[in-house]
């Protein structure tokens, strides 16, 4: 009888103390951060690139950009960035600890992903707007053509 009683007691003092612990994730590796740079700016530069080209290529997004709406015209196309932002989210991951690349995401790149876009696509933009001012190929040779005769 006593054995049992000692028996529960132990159990109940194992698992309680179990219960106590928190629940920790793996501690983060120790990375350099220039080295951790020289790989995650190339992952970086594809997310980046692949937002403007899909911006630029969706009418709907390109007058959200133009308007100065970043964060409106990404969202229109966004999806369609999924494996170059997954790519470097894993890769964060990788090197900094688990759950550390969406935070990076969500919070630093996104800070800055608009001023990113803007310094891709405004000179686009701004070029598009001086060729739109000239009259077309075929007005101006009609035009040209009047004012011979």
């Amino acid at each position: 009888m006593k054995t049992s009683i000692l028996a529960t007691f132990t159990v109940l003092a194992l698992v309680s103390a179990a219960q106590a612990r928190p629940h920790r994730l793996p501690a983060a590796p120790k990375v350099n951060a220039a080295e951790a740079e020289k790989v995650l700016a190339p992952l970086r530069q594809a997310a980046t690139a692949c937002f403007a080209d899909t911006v630029l290529s969706n009418p709907k997004a390109t007058a959200e950009a133009r308007a100065g709406h970043w964060y409106e015209a990404v969202g229109i196309t966004g999806f369609l960035c999924r494996p170059e932002v997954a790519a470097m989210i894993q890769t964060h991951d990788r090197l900094f600890g688990a759950k550390t690349g969406e935070r990076y995401f969500k919070g630093a790149y996104v800070q800055h992903l608009d001023q990113q876009l803007a310094e891709r696509l405004q000179p686009m933009f701004a070029r598009k707007a001086v060729a739109s001012a000239e009259p077309p190929v075929e007005k101006a040779s009609a035009e040209d053509s009047a004012e011979g005769n």
